[in-house]
């Protein structure tokens, strides 16, 4: 853990490896949709703006409200928080991508599946997910469970 999250060993090139092949970012040439938590305090929209330096190909850089988790997993539906996007490919500052942003009402998540379709059109259909405790694997305990209580 010390050399992703106190090191940051993943964004030096050839520092760290996965099955013994090096890991070099900057050979990601793929498109990335970026989203920060403006109040995140886990992952501070200052760090995941610094994502842009790190990868090749078009990135699209979306900074939602509220933080880590409000911030991500608000649904549509319930038509909470805000998110911002600016235009300008050439803002070289979280602070200058903030200074020229348009708010917009509600969840990032219709942005998000317009810029998907923009990459694929190609859908699939998704199985729902299993209940807790049903199926071949039981609930261990209820929830939270000991590990959350665990100190």
């Amino acid at each position: 853990m010390c050399d992703l999250y106190r090191d940051n060993k993943l964004i030096e090139p050839g520092r760290l490896s996965a099955l013994g092949v090096p890991i070099d970012l900057t050979k990601v040439e793929t498109p990335a949709y970026i989203q920060a938590g403006r109040e995140d305090h886990i992952a501070p929209a200052k760090s995941v703006w610094k994502m842009q330096h790190h990868f090749k190909g078009p990135m699209k850089f979306v900074l939602a409200g509220s933080g880590h988790i409000a911030g991500v997993v608000n649904p549509p539906v319930l038509g909470k928080y805000q998110y911002w996007l600016n235009d300008d490919d050439k803002a070289d500052s979280l602070e200058a991508f903030i200074a020229g942003a348009k708010e917009t009402k509600g969840s990032w998540w219709p942005d998000w599946l317009s810029w998907l379709k923009t990459h694929s059109d190609k859908m699939v259909k998704a199985d729902g997910g299993r209940m807790p405790g049903e199926g071949k694997l039981k609930a261990i305990e209820d929830a939270p469970g000991r590990y959350v209580k665990t100190r």
